[in-house]
């Protein structure tokens, strides 16, 4: 591409301080969550069933995974980033108003359960490379350990489990 070469790179400012900056926001955004809709980690959490929500799933995980339960920063991620997958499809795919989540640790173990009034199970499809949708149960089954869906009377719990150190 002509003139390439004469444009400057933007240089890498802050380093591990600027790191350490959006860590701090990150947490703090994660701990007001908790204060406004409940710790996950001690019982369900209703979440209205907007795509928003899945924000707030995301950051009530990383609460949980990074402040209460000191988890290392990949499995918190992915954690983060899995939540945030199933949370998508309670809301795009069930009809809900809202949905239910919580998080629940065991020695050696973590376990995320989103649960809707949907009694339709998700479904792992192949997927081809220029899908530009459809690729979040296969994000699941590959960074978690286990995962899957159970029936309940009225809709089901959507989960996933990885194993901790």
């Amino acid at each position: 591409m002509a003139g390439v070469d004469s444009v400057e790179q933007p240089q890498r400012r802050g380093g591990a301080s600027a790191l350490r900056w959006a860590s701090a926001a990150e947490d703090e955004q994660a701990l007001k969550a908790v204060e406004l809709y409940g710790d996950p980690s001690q019982g369900e959490v209703r979440l209205a069933s907007r795509p928003e929500s899945a924000a707030v799933a995301r950051r009530l995980t990383h609460a949980v995974t990074v402040s209460q339960w000191a988890l290392p920063a990949t499995t918190a991620e992915n954690a983060v980033l899995l939540v945030s997958e199933l949370v998508g499809n309670a809301v795009r795919h069930t009809g809900a108003r809202e949905f239910g989540l919580r998080l629940r640790r065991r020695r050696g173990w973590l376990r995320v359960e989103v649960r809707d009034p949907s009694r339709g199970l998700p479904c792992l499809l192949p997927v081809q490379p220029l899908d530009t949708s459809g690729r979040g149960l296969l994000l699941v089954d590959m960074l978690a350990t286990r995962w899957g869906a159970d029936l309940l009377p009225r809709g089901k719990t959507t989960w996933f489990e990885m194993r901790v150190p």
